[in-house]
């Protein structure tokens, strides 16, 4: 059984910043991509960001582009987001994800939804103060 875990969470005033990590554990863990989203009281779980394992390419919301960056290491069954420039309405349970080790998408809306990934996180609080 995959389990991943977050942890790197945490209060920080805007502008701040914080790292959040994703490690995996058990069974024979393979995936294609491994993603991260969010969700804010009273809304939807959202995409944050995601990187396909075979070629290394990552893709990001529009809101955190230039400010949050992603990296990983397949091998390690690790993930990192590096979240700067933090705003307020960054404010949400952050929540690691991963896809089957097989899936096969292309396009925009690739790796954007909740329902491509099959293993998830607990999450983790973010909390940007004004």
């Amino acid at each position: 059984q995959v389990q991943l875990v977050e942890s790197g969470g945490g209060l920080v005033q805007t502008g701040g910043s914080l790292r959040l990590s994703c490690a995996a554990s058990g069974g024979t863990y393979s995936a294609e991509a491994t993603g991260w989203f969010r969700q804010a009281p009273g809304k939807s779980r959202e995409f944050v960001a995601a990187i396909t394992w075979s070629d290394g390419h990552t893709k990001y919301r529009d809101s955190v582009k230039n400010r949050f960056t992603l990296s990983g290491d397949n091998a390690k069954k690790t993930v990192a987001l590096q979240m700067d420039s933090l705003k307020p309405e960054d404010t949400a349970v952050y929540y690691c994800a991963a896809t089957a080790p097989v899936y096969d998408c292309s396009g925009y809306g690739c790796l954007r939804y909740p329902n491509e990934y099959d293993h998830w996180g607990q999450g983790t609080q973010v909390t940007v103060s004004p």
